[in-house]
């Protein structure tokens, strides 16, 4: 075997693929570099022949020394199930029995037929003689987590999580039995309102759910709700968190707070001219002043704690036993997150340059270091701070989902899952054993984006996870799916496989590695039926056949988006050619709005800040736009949906109007897709992106208002007529149709 071969053999333990096809077809080789840097990422040391060859022997023999895998997960009422055993030469033919503990604490007991012919491999790495057996396990046992040991006379020679999982994940009513619905997706930010104090908040997304709904919608989603950084809110991309277990507090509605209702000061404060001035002028802002909003609501906030601490938790009132309460269920996840605060916090604010942990002191790196508890010890009550926060953001944000069940909404709050974290946040220093700190999450070169894409997120460690019996993949789904009726899995791709980007490389020398696709879609079905939330997968872009397959036979719904909706002709597809399992939309946060890409303003824009590579690909890209406005005029011609007055032919249309942006509507309304979702953007006929992706300061990312207050909204003629169209064409599940 060759050094080459070597290489490719070690990432292939280490499931790194040794090649990609791009999006147009064409193979690339992952360069050995990439590789040895991709396995360095995973603690492997693989820089010279020498320590590839070591890599292998010792990956072997772990691999052999593992009795049991560390998890097991299996479909329900797919038994009898194979349990793959590793056993040393004396447990060969061995009596051995098995114990099956069940959550709620049943127990099955068994013995293993060890002698039949099931023999997979034997092997006698560094001397040892191991032999492998596939052997059976027949029982009835619900689905859940649940622990299975293997025991010979008596002795327990291993033990593994067992999950039993349902074949798919669950449907509420509105979409089953060929319901179709619609609502909205939204940027929370980006709500303007009479009322908040200058972004959108959890009473605004209340507020939403109901607007919505009484005109017929059945869902309304979010972009995600992670937490981001209180000490820096600039830092303002939802899908770069600290964390996706916890919540962005900057959301909360102060006035909401039972105790700002309570602390006569924090009222007063809030009342004074000045303050009020000065929330005006949040308000009035076209981008999201994230500082200003951070300097009226984090100390108003910290009046309301120390109300809450001198009137609650040294009374023991019931509201103090209910936070108490709160941090139990939570436990040292909460804490741990919060301490994480109020550590990044310090830091920063002795030195402005200090942007995570990574560049923290070296005795505070470690969660568990001594340093930290007795940072902890000494800033209890900050840290208390920081856990009342997220008590509040909990508290409100269960409101909202209480809302969309009061409001009979089909599916109701419909929120957003990031690909990953921050590398400098709460979770990667929290779980720095789970994650490929010296990698990021990527994507190869596509139309949208000619350079390839390097996220700076880091991955989830695949053997990691697995070694962790996926808890933290399993913490992350209950996160956020309890008080949603849906989920949309960011790159859902990321279950099969994710592309990394070595750390200072470009992402073109990237790879892609692979995950237990299998198990995580099981676990996402299962935290679907006991969060009773529907799931949708992003799959734009390269996605290979076989995942599109398995997520159709789960029951996620793809994610379909019109711009990319073609025939191999380049022609837009028919409604009827959509999926009925899909959600279906005209466009995203980030992709130009439908204004924007028919008058070409994100191709100007592109060209202003220097996207492009060459004269050449603009020019190809500016054709390109010609043709589709054409394609997509020909698409509505087809179903007799264009706009009177108008022709085919683009000329006749030479902006953005309103009949247009419904009869768009009004065709992918027509696809038997199950769900489709607004965004307002569009109906408000915005030109500008939300988001564009490549950019940092040269676009405000994250920080576009919508320019109609929420109020305004029932009054609004666009709104009116694109729901009134939708409710004919996709009757509410709410109203009974």
């Amino acid at each position: 075997m060759n050094e080459r071969e070597a290489l490719e053999r070690l990432g292939a333990i280490h499931a790194i693929a040794p090649d990609y096809y791009d999006i147009w077809g064409q193979r690339h080789t992952v360069p050995d570099a990439s590789l040895s840097a991709l396995l360095g990422a995973l603690g492997v040391h693989a820089r010279t022949p020498q320590e590839v060859e070591a890599a292998i022997c010792a990956a072997e023999l772990d691999r052999l020394r593992g009795v049991l895998p560390p998890v097991i997960v299996v479909r329900e009422q797919a038994g009898p199930w194979s349990v793959r055993l590793n056993l040393s030469a004396d447990a060969a033919n061995a009596a051995l029995a098995w114990r099956l503990t069940e959550e709620n604490g049943a127990r099955h007991e068994g013995t293993f037929d060890t002698a039949s012919p099931n023999l997979v491999e034997t092997a006698k790495p560094d001397g040892e003689r191991f032999v492998a057996r596939d052997v059976a396990l027949q029982l009835a046992v619900s689905c859940g987590y649940h622990r299975l040991a293997l025991l010979r006379d008596g002795v327990t020679l291993g033990e593994t999580s067992f999950v039993v999982v349902p074949a798919r994940c669950y449907r509420p009513l509105a979409v089953e039995n060929n319901g179709r619905i619609w609502g909205a997706a939204v940027q929370l930010y980006a709500v303007r309102s009479e009322r908040n104090w200058g972004m959108g908040d959890f009473t605004d997304l209340a507020t939403l759910l109901a607007q919505w709904g009484a005109r017929g919608a059945d869902i309304v989603g979010v972009n995600p709700l992670h937490a981001l950084y209180p000490h820096n809110p600039e830092h303002a991309s939802p899908y770069s968190p600290s964390s996706r277990c916890f919540v962005n507090v900057l959301y909360l509605d102060v006035e909401a707070v039972p105790d700002f209702s309570e602390c006569g000061e924090a009222r007063s404060q809030s009342r004074t001219p000045g303050f009020q001035s000065r929330l005006q002028a949040l308000r009035d802002a076209d981008l999201v002043d994230y500082a200003g909003v951070a300097e009226v609501k984090l100390p108003l906030l910290e009046r309301c704690y120390a109300h809450f601490r001198r009137h609650h938790l040294e009374r023991g009132t019931p509201r103090a036993r209910a936070f108490r309460a709160h941090q139990t269920e939570h436990g040292p996840a909460l804490r741990r997150h919060c301490l994480f605060e109020a550590l990044q916090e310090h830091f920063h604010r002795e030195d402005p340059q200090v942007w995570g942990w990574p560049v923290w002191p070296e005795a505070y790196r470690d969660p568990v270091a001594p340093a930290g508890a007795r940072f902890a010890a000494a800033q209890a009550e900050r840290i208390e701070f920081y856990e009342y926060l997220q008590w509040q953001a909990e508290l409100q944000l269960a409101v909202v989902g209480r809302r969309a069940a009061e409001l009979g909404l089909g599916v109701g709050l419909y929120q957003d899952l990031a690909v990953s974290v921050d590398r400098g946040g709460a979770e990667a220093w929290a779980n720095q054993d789970l994650y490929a700190i010296a990698a990021s999450v990527g994507a190869p070169p596509d139309d949208f984006n000619l350079r390839g894409q390097d996220w700076g997120l880091p991955p989830l460690a695949p053997e990691r996870l697995r070694a962790a019996a996926y808890a933290p993949f399993v913490a992350t789904l209950r996160a956020n799916m309890r008080h949603a009726g849906a989920l949309r899995i960011d790159h859902v791709m990321a279950l099969a496989r994710l592309f990394w980007v070595p750390q200072g490389g470009e992402p073109r020398d990237g790879g892609y590695v692979r995950y237990p696709f299998e198990d995580l879609v099981g676990i996402v079905a299962l935290e679907s039926h006991r969060n009773r939330c529907m799931v949708i997968g992003e799959d734009l872009g390269t996605v290979p056949d076989e995942v599109r397959a398995t997520l159709a036979r789960v029951g996620v719904l793809s994610y379909r988006v019109l711009l990319f909706e073609r025939q191999h002709s380049g022609e837009f597809k028919s409604p009827a050619e959509y999926p009925e399992d899909a959600l279906v939309t005209a466009t995203t946060h980030d992709l130009p709005t439908l204004a924007a890409f028919w008058e070409g303003r994100d191709l100007a824009l592109r060209q202003e800040i220097g996207l492009y590579p060459s004269e050449e690909v603009r020019e190809k890209q500016a054709l390109a736009r010609v043709q589709d406005r054409a394609r997509l005029l020909h698409a509505l011609e087809r179903e007799g949906l264009l706009p009177q007055g108008a022709s085919a032919d683009p000329a006749s249309l030479p902006q953005m109007t309103r009949a247009l942006m419904l009869q768009i509507h009004a065709f992918l309304a027509r696809s038997p897709a199950r769900v489709l979702v607004v965004q307002p953007e569009d109906v408000l006929g915005m030109r500008e992106q939300m988001n564009l992706p490549g950019t940092t300061g040269e676009h405000p990312n994250w920080q576009r208002k919508l320019p109609l207050a929420l109020e305004r909204w029932p009054e609004d003629e666009g709104f009116a007529e694109l729901a009134s169209s939708l409710a004919a064409l996709r009757p509410s599940a709410a109203t009974g149709g």
